[in-house]
């Protein structure tokens, strides 16, 4: 199977557009894994730092229309997620719970590494899902918890297939493709799978438009995805069929610890599911939970829509303090 390391230059594009101080570098955790890690005004301790968790399939760089806003008053830290992007790719168990836990596990002993005490924990996709599942095991050190177009929240609905019909073709489909990772596609397709990215996602070159004029976003997103499938395994073994989570948040978000404060955030033009911000709410009824949409945004409101998400975001931010 082709290896292809992720080239280091690619992080330097994301940032050179960046005029805040910021340092790049591995932290080194349990087990010989490391995480690739940037942290932007890192001078500014005197409020609580912004950690932000990417999505599935993505990776720090995605990050790169947010990070100037966000790092104004506050120290902003983002790292790749353990298997994904320039972190380690380790073997994850395929066990669901367990490997959440893995997940949850880099977390920490990452956060423990940077000397954070406290964080506000922004998470996106999957990075949303393991933001809530962290909040949940280590209550003490998120301050307030952002779920940006979460994953795995609700469960598949018994009647699912009755209500939205699925053809036939896609059922067989998904029989012959469920042995395989999400995108084993990009792998398969070997030299044409920069090509693929570019073809089936056309939009990321226009979400970042405003600073790169060439298809940097679609190779930062290929190689990113062309590697050792490890978290990407993972995520596979969290899933059920069609996408749903194995272990829905929605059925451990009551257990959460009623101080941390919630705000879910999701593109008005999404097609996720935006009501998980008004279930967390009945679920956590003496508890702040807030949904905010961002209008004329889809899936990746921090790319769609960045200065009202960055807005929104350091608004919540200040909030905290």
């Amino acid at each position: 199977m082709l290896r292809v390391s992720l080239p280091i230059s690619y992080c330097s594009f994301f940032v050179r557009s960046i005029a805040s101080m910021y340092n790049k570098r591995y932290v080194y955790i349990s087990n010989g894994n490391k995480i690739w890690t940037l942290t932007f005004s890192p001078d500014l301790s005197n409020k609580t730092p912004l950690v932000l968790l990417h999505g599935f399939g993505g990776g720090v760089g995605l990050w790169a229309l947010n990070f100037e806003d966000l790092c104004e008053n506050r120290t902003v830290h983002a790292f790749d997620l353990l298997g994904f992007g320039r972190s380690s790719r380790p073997h994850f168990d395929t066990d669901a719970r367990e490997a959440e836990n893995q997940f949850v596990e880099s977390i920490e002993e990452w956060r423990k590494e940077v000397g954070l005490e406290k964080m506000i924990l922004l998470g996106h996709n999957l990075g949303g899902f393991l933001a809530a599942a962290y909040s949940l095991k280590y209550p003490s050190r998120v301050k307030h918890l952002i779920l940006v177009e979460p994953w795995g929240f609700p469960e598949r609905p018994d009647s699912a297939e009755h209500e939205r019909p699925i053809p036939i073709w896609i059922k067989a489909l998904g029989a012959i493709l469920s042995p395989f990772n999400p995108l084993a596609g990009l792998r398969i397709a070997g030299p044409f799978g920069l090509s693929l990215v570019q073809r089936l996602r056309p939009d990321f070159k226009r979400k970042y438009s405003s600073m790169f004029d060439d298809n940097t976003v679609a190779e930062y997103i290929y190689h990113c995805n062309v590697q050792s499938p490890s978290g990407e395994t993972a995520f596979k073994n969290m899933t059920i069929p069609y996408g749903w989570a194995k272990r829905p948040m929605l059925q451990r978000i009551s257990q959460m610890d009623r101080d941390i404060p919630v705000t879910v955030v999701y593109g008005a033009r999404s097609c996720i599911d935006g009501n998980s911000g008004s279930t967390i709410q009945s679920l956590r009824p003496n508890s702040y939970v807030k949904t905010i949409a961002i209008l004329g945004a889809g899936h990746y409101v921090y790319a769609d829509q960045p200065e009202d998400f960055n807005q929104k975001v350091k608004d919540i931010c200040d909030s905290v303090d």
